[in-house]
Parts: C-alpha cells; structure tokens; sequence
C-alpha cells in the first residue's frame, strides 16, 4: 500500500467514525474521555520507553536543550496528561446547542443548532502532549481527528495515540475516531491538505514555514496563526513597577511560545524612567535589547553602568520590529503618543496578543478598541492567551484568522452550525 492509498484508507475510516460520534450522547463521549485517560496511565511503560527512544534520537541530531524540555515525558508528565484529559470530560458539551430559535409569521420555526465539524486534520511538531490535547477536545465534539506529529517526537505520538484509540473502544466509541499517522515522509502533509473529500478543515501547529506549506496545498479551511509578533506599549500614564513586572512575565517567563512579547513600546515622556527600572531588569535577566536610536540613549549606560556586554544593547533594524524570535531579545521603541503605538502594531505585528500598560482608562479604552489583534490586554500579561487560561481547558490552537475562529480555540470553536426548520406544509409564495 503507498503512502497516498494508506493516508486516503484513513480519511475514509475517519469519516465513517465521525458519523458514528455525531449521534453519540455526551455521556458517552465523556466515558470514552474517562477511559481515554485511564489508558494513557496504563500503558505509562511503553510511552515512557518510546519517548526515551525520540529523545535518544533528537540529542544525537543535537536539538536544542529547550526543544528537548517540550519533548521529554516523565510519570509525572504523563499523569498531568491524563488528568488533563479527565477535566475535558467535566467541561460542557457545546455539541447540541440550541444557539438562537424563532418562529416565521408563515409559522415556519427555525433553528441555530450547534454541531460537530466532523473531521479534523491537526499536523503538529515537537511536544507529544499535542497528540492527547487535539485528540480529547475532538473527541468531546463529536470530531474524528486525523493528526500527524513531528519527526522528533514519532515514537511517542504512535504510543499516546494507540492508549487514547484503545479508550475509545473500550467504551464504546469507534476506535478509528482517532487516527495517527506513523510517518514523518514530509509528502504525508500535502496528501493530508488533498483531502478535502474527507477532511472539513485543517489546523497546523508549529513554524512559519509548516504553515506556509500548508497553506499553500490545502483545498479545505486552514485554521492558522503565522506568527505571535505580540507587542507591550508602555503609555505615558502607566505604572511604572506595574510594567516592570508584565514585561518581564511577558518575555522572560517562556521566551519561546507563540504569547511571548517580541516588542515594547514606550511613550517618550516615561522613557528615562523606564530604562532605569524595565530596562535594567530586562538586562540582568540576560535580554539583548534591540532599539531605536531615543532608547538606545537612554538604555545604553545601564549596561556600561552595569559592566554588562557591548552586544546587550544594539540599534533596532527595521526588520527587528516584525520579527518573532522566540529567545531573549526585545525590540524596543519609543513613540509620541498613543495613535502613534497603534499604527506601529498595526504595521508590524502578527494580529495576536497585544496590551497597553496604563491607568488612563480612555487610552485603554482606545487602544482596546483601536488594536486589531485576536487577544487585546489593558494592564495584563500576553501570556494568558492560552485555552487553559481562559478556561477552556485544553486548546486546540490559537488563530489570528476572522473567520470561525479567532484566538486560543477550545471545544465551542471545534463545531460549526446548521439549520433546522419545522414546518406544518408551508410553501413559498
């Protein structure tokens, strides 16, 4: 069997199992939650030993130490896993909601019902908790699920996938509704992004260039967010230690993730102050701070002040302001007012998570109204754009798309809708 027949025999059994979910109850989809987290504690040994075996393989192609941390598993790991999977069972179902009804003067009633998407293709990198996360919140909704993970974590994607596809059976529910594919032949994404006789939508998660991949040879809806360029803008009016510490939490806590800042914006009348405060602790925490020519002024004598090194402080290139790089460096800028801050995200970033700093209720009005990003903050951290944080349990993605879904996506933003209409023999006239 090629590549090609054995990724198509999996969209045919993915469909034939999301019309088996869609007339599954919530009790039963809840069950086969419970028994999916049961399953994953049960066969700890074999994903423990298959994760030992990725992370063999990945220090001998010597990935990074921090790609390593996202691709290890251990029992306490594992167990995290499994209790995440519970709590989607205890969150409500949105399958079946009754969204919005009326009545025609004909006596045509009409229904907004929330329903399943039905099959979901999830192509994923690095962290095998992905595999069960995407999996249960598909599940909860009523969706077969098609996932493909990345090379460096193969063995213990097969491993997770075939405990939570042995939960579905084991109560009941069709075992195909999960469905992994065992290769990493990069030519599985573009068979993936060809099917769109058996795949309603697709969701990438990873770099840039997966999905531009993507993107470029999907024939169904891509559910995406390129970059997180998510930017801070310290207004004229904000508390200073209050900065002090989001800035820090927002780029300092996991310089690596999607709701990291890459850029701070400061109104010229704080900026002094600001770099002794915000700046100085940006630099003992190790940042190189990348400027335009007013905070490299006003920034640069801490770090001669504080012995720091010559490259802890450079002037900004233009690019450096659209630029995610998931690390410990920070664009800074100084701007003249709060119009002008705007127009600065509006031109360079991403469209994900961006906040204004400041005790002027009317600016943060304006900039909560005027910034046109997934995730807008007045006076709180980036990184709470996050499913979990917001609630939702666990998330399937963020999107930075407007259509269907925009930010972290939880289990309302895995169903779509459709009409249903009860009549007594009205025809139109």
């Amino acid at each position: 069997m090629t590549l090609q027949d054995q990724i198509h025999d999996f969209g045919r059994r993915a469909r034939a199992a999301a019309r088996q979910l869609r007339l599954c109850t919530t009790e039963q989809k809840n069950a086969g939650i419970r028994a999916m987290a049961d399953e994953l504690l049960a066969a700890q040994d074999a994903i423990l030993a298959a994760n030992a075996q990725d992370l063999g393989k990945a220090r001998a192609n010597g990935l990074s130490g921090a790609m390593l941390e996202r691709l290890k598993l251990d029992p306490k790991r594992l167990a995290a896993m499994a209790d995440g999977v519970r709590q989607v069972a205890d969150l409500p179902d949105p399958v079946g909601e009754i969204i919005r009804e009326w009545t025609r003067p004909n006596g045509l009633h009409i229904e907004k019902k929330r329903v399943p998407i039905g099959v979901i293709g999830i192509i994923y990198e690095s962290r095998p908790n992905v595999t069960s996360d995407a999996a249960v919140l598909c599940l909860k909704t009523g969706n077969a699920t098609i996932l493909r993970g990345g090379s460096e974590s193969i063995a213990s994607n097969v491993a997770i996938a075939a405990a939570l596809s042995r939960g579905c059976a084991r109560a009941g529910l069709p075992a195909d509704a999960i469905l992994l594919i065992p290769v990493t032949d990069r030519e599985a994404v573009r068979i993936l992004c060809g099917m769109d006789q058996f795949l309603d939508c697709i969701v990438p998660r990873g770099g840039k260039g997966l999905i531009e991949t993507v993107v470029e040879h999907a024939r169904m809806p891509v559910i995406k967010h390129y970059d997180g360029i998510c930017a801070m803008y310290v207004d004229a009016a904000a508390d200073l230690a209050m900065a002090e510490s989001l800035i820090l939490n927002a780029k300092c806590q996991r310089p690596g993730v999607c709701n990291a800042i890459e850029t701070v914006l400061v109104h010229s009348s704080v900026l002094e102050k600001f770099a002794a405060t915000t700046g100085r602790a940006l630099l003992k925490n190790g940042v190189q701070l990348r400027c335009d020519d007013r905070a490299l002024a006003a920034l640069t004598p801490l770090a001669t002040n504080n012995q720091q090194p010559a490259t802890s402080i450079v002037l900004a290139k233009p690019e450096d302001y659209r630029t995610e790089f998931l690390e410990l460096i920070l664009a800074i800028k100084t701007v003249d007012s709060l119009d002008e801050a705007i127009a600065h995200i509006e031109a360079n970033g991403s469209h994900h998570s961006d906040c204004i700093i400041t005790a002027d209720e009317t600016a943060a009005s304006h900039f909560l109204a005027e910034v046109d990003s997934a995730t807008v903050y007045w006076n709180a951290s980036t990184r709470f754009t996050d499913g979990g944080e917001f609630g939702f349990g666990a998330e399937i993605g963020i999107s930075t798309d407007k259509l269907h879904a925009r930010g972290p996506m939880g289990l309302e933003e895995l169903t779509t809708y459709k009409y249903l209409l009860r009549g007594n023999g009205q025809v139109r006239g």
